[in-house]
């Protein structure tokens, strides 16, 4: 079992040691912006880092009192992904409409992290947790807020997909290509043989696809600090779908993480892209 601690997934899962000191802020789905709670979360490392302690700790801004939750992993959970550059996801292996579902996406950049949780109640999305953190004692300040005009371009990327059975991860190449013409954005991407052009109104910080071929709405919501969730309305029957979140860390470089579903709904696979405009 010693060997399992010099993994990539264990030694990736290690970038986010330390104390991370930030806050929770809550999202509505049309992208309205609530409430925020100052938090602390630590993640050290003992035994040479082959056990992890975590300590989560809220600090509401009513006074109320909130107690820390204390976590210990020697092990990860079957559905969390770790890529090289530290980028994670963790959500439900499998979706029912009588169970909550969802989705955690985490990011780092030097001394600065970006989680965002995308929750469904009965199978409609239902709400976003943006989570905004830095290195206690240090100082850095947050992205621009993202906005429609910050995607426009012409993005190359490079997209590792990792796989629920654990074969060997794959990578490939991408060319997403944005545009804007009044309230419309265009965009299309292209892997390979695969193709996809989409075409979404903005509505503020939300960008609304209408579904296509029986497919239902898709909505991405434009947040603080240069966040962004990508998401359906309604998790579609029959079908299969993906929840995707994404961290803008500088005019010409964007990172993003998607989680994807089989028509089954069984989680199949998380794609890690780096994004850079070109």
């Amino acid at each position: 079992m010693s060997d399992y601690y010099d993994t990539p997934q264990w030694q990736n899962f290690l970038q986010h040691l330390g104390w991370w000191r930030g806050s929770f802020t809550s999202v509505a789905i049309d992208g309205a912006i609530g409430q925020d709670t100052p938090t602390l979360v630590t993640l050290d490392g003992e035994n040479d880092n082959r056990k992890v302690k975590q300590t989560v700790q809220r600090f509401p801004t009513d006074g109320s009192e909130s107690q820390p939750i204390n976590l210990e992993y020697t092990t990860l959970n079957r559905g969390l992904v770790f890529a090289d550059n530290g980028t994670f996801s963790f959500g439900s292996m499998q979706y029912s409409p009588f169970a909550q579902f969802g989705g955690e996406f985490g990011f780092i950049e030097g001394d600065r992290r970006l989680r965002i949780v995308e929750m469904f109640e009965g199978g409609s999305f239902s709400s976003v947790t943006l989570i905004r953190e830095r290195r206690d004692g240090t100082e850095s300040s947050d992205r621009p807020d993202l906005t429609p005009d910050a995607l426009i371009g012409t993005w190359e990327g490079e997209a590792t997909t990792y796989y629920s059975d654990w074969r060997d991860a794959t990578t490939a190449t991408s060319t997403l290509t944005i545009s804007r013409s009044g309230d419309r954005l265009s965009q299309r991407l292209v892997s390979g043989s695969f193709q996809l052009e989409s075409q979404a109104t903005i509505a503020g910080n939300c960008l609304n696809f209408p579904g296509r071929d029986g497919a239902p709405d898709r909505r991405i919501v434009l947040m603080p600090d240069g966040g962004s969730c990508n998401v359906p309305l309604s998790v579609p029957r029959d079908r299969p779908f993906f929840i995707e979140a994404g961290w803008l860390i500088s005019p010409t470089e964007r990172l993003r993480a998607i989680r994807n579903y089989d028509n089954l709904g069984g989680w199949t696979t998380v794609t890690c892209v780096i994004e850079r405009k070109v």
